[in-house]
């Protein structure tokens, strides 16, 4: 995935692995900071990140026409903020990526699901607030394997 620097602008490619800690810019050496907003993945992106994070993942399944979708939105943020350093929140547009939504069997949305190590650990349908999502990672967190 690429970040840019906030202190020099530079882009940086840094792998899954590393998307939850604290790297160094290529270019001025600055730190960058754990990724804290909600990540929008394509299916590189998501395949990426499923299958390198070594951290829990939080996947938001959305479409923009779901109202409950839209009123996740501030909670789906609030979340990675929460949780930066520790997991990953990865958004899923079920219009645009159909494909990834129905390898989880998504047929309502929004839905959630809690990825550890490239597996479901837990899928949730519905709204709810960043306590609940913060509470599925913590459980992912404390799950060995």
């Amino acid at each position: 995935m690429i970040v840019q620097c906030r202190s020099c602008g530079q882009k940086n490619r840094i792998g899954a692995s590393h998307l939850a800690r604290t790297v160094r810019c290529g270019a001025c050496k600055e730190s960058i900071a754990p990724i804290a907003d909600p990540i929008d993945a394509d299916a590189e992106t998501f395949d990426e990140i499923a299958a390198g994070a070594d951290v829990p993942v939080l996947v938001d399944f959305w479409a923009a026409w779901c109202g409950p979708c839209v009123r996740a939105a501030p909670e789906i943020k609030r979340t990675a903020a929460t949780v930066a350093g520790r997991a990953l929140v990865v958004k899923v547009d079920t219009e645009r990526y159909p494909a990834i939504a129905a390898r989880f069997q998504v047929t309502s949305i929004p839905n959630f699901v809690v990825l550890r190590g490239g597996r479901a650990i837990s899928q949730h349908a519905g709204l709810v607030d960043h306590r609940e999502m913060t509470r599925w990672i913590e459980a992912a967190t404390n799950t060995s394997g």
